[in-house]
């Protein structure tokens, strides 16, 4: 079997929740060792509720919000409050490259285990602190969540439908702050990599979606003019939308950019008289009139189903895809085929499905070899194999509370 990518490589994990947890579960997937660092005092969020569903879980062990972005990961537990706890935590980080934590910014200080201190411990130690606001500036002290980091990005205001309030995009905003998280990792064991030096990486969440916003905030630097949410409109293409079609709530989208497209798309609706209206005579004209044509393209695709209506227009070399429910993504015959959704066996839940990596590589495999961890699964490993600990020094830890 082939190397995976980051083989080798183990990261000593204090974050929690998604912007901090996504990031190490992506090394995860690519083959590094993740030590996630837990504490029955502090228990990860999503072990314990659903911010997506409002759903809370019954213990622990049995959260498929946490399963799900924890893949491949390992999990010690260790009271951080208690000066023992943490040397075991600065041990782990010796024998570790990358350390990686999403706490308000001066936590990890106040544990005893900010970048400074663990530059001591591990010279060439690459550090992962994310936040809301990053760790520098007036707002450094602000705590945050997904929701926040969409509206003080923009990118909430810039999301959803004119005539409704912005949307502030819920949990994608912390895997989009978690990706960029990750992909920071990457370049940084790049750089060590070269040059055999660590780093500190301050990431704040709302920059990491603000520069998903730059063609707006140029539009603004350089033209005076405020971009505006338009629901699935664009500000040249027209049609350029999401039709609905035959079947409770079934939508498709279509996005027609050339004269050639909106030719084969007259094609295959049968040239209607509409077309040649005077209204629809180029794509300025239809951009102007983009409600009515929205009228008349919608009493066309009502009679299809979404999957017909995309199946018709992509033969004819015109932009279109349903608008996928969650049971319909991963019955989707192309996601399956590309492993997109895999089993596994957890201790406590069962089988239980959970997504791969959102990518491929060529030469390195991804793949999803355990379940999400159950709490402290891995001390015996960690604390005995790795650190060195003897049977007893473990039990009589436990029995202080230290590894709790």
């Amino acid at each position: 079997m082939n190397r995976t990518a980051l083989q080798g490589i183990r990261v000593a994990d204090f974050s929690w929740l998604w912007a901090g947890s996504y990031a190490t579960g992506l090394l995860a997937l690519m083959g590094a060792e993740v030590i996630k660092i837990e504490s029955m005092t502090a228990v990860d969020q999503t072990r314990v509720m659903s911010f997506t569903i409002g759903k809370s879980f019954e213990g622990v062990e049995s959260s498929y919000v946490f399963n799900a972005i924890n893949s491949n990961k390992l999990s010690v537990k260790l009271n951080l409050k208690k000066p023992q706890a943490v040397d075991l935590a600065k041990r782990i980080v010796q024998i570790s490259d990358i350390v990686a934590e999403n706490m308000r910014p001066g936590t990890m200080e106040r544990l005893g285990l900010g970048y400074n201190v663990l530059k001591d411990v591990k010279p060439d130690i690459i550090m992962l602190a994310s936040s809301a606001f990053g760790g520098k500036g007036p707002q450094r002290v602000y705590g945050g969540y997904a929701p926040g980091f969409a509206c003080a990005s923009g990118l909430a205001n810039l999301t959803g439908y004119r005539d409704r309030t912005p949307n502030p995009m819920t949990g994608s905003t912390d895997l989009i702050a978690a990706i960029t998280g990750a992909f920071a990792l990457i370049i940084a064991l790049n750089y060590k990599q070269k040059t055999g030096l660590g780093q500190y990486i301050d990431l704040s969440s709302v920059e990491s979606q603000a520069i998903l916003a730059g063609d707006t905030i140029m539009e603004y630097l350089m033209n005076g003019r405020v971009q505006y949410r338009d629901g699935n409109r664009d500000r040249i293409m027209a049609p350029h939308n999401c039709y609905r079609c035959r079947g409770e709530d079934k939508w498709v989208s279509i996005a027609i950019s050339t004269p050639e497209e909106w030719n084969s798309f007259c094609e295959i609706l049968g040239n209607p008289p509409w077309t040649r209206d005077e209204r629809f005579a180029d794509a300025y004209e239809r951009w102007k009139n983009q409600e009515e044509l929205d009228k008349l393209v919608t009493a066309w695709t009502l009679n299809y189903t979404h999957y017909e209506v995309t199946d018709m227009l992509q033969k004819a070399g015109v932009a279109a895809m349903p608008s996928l429910s969650n049971e319909e993504i991963v019955n989707d015959p192309h996601f399956k085929q590309r492993g997109e959704s895999t089993t596994v066996e957890h201790p406590v839940m069962g089988k239980v499905a959970v997504f791969g990596a959102p990518w491929r590589f060529s030469k390195t495999p991804i793949k999803i070899t355990k379940a999400a961890p159950v709490m402290g699964e891995s001390n015996n490993y960690v604390f005995r194999e790795l650190l060195g600990l003897s049977s007893n020094e473990i039990s009589r830890l436990v029995e202080e509370g230290v590894i709790f």
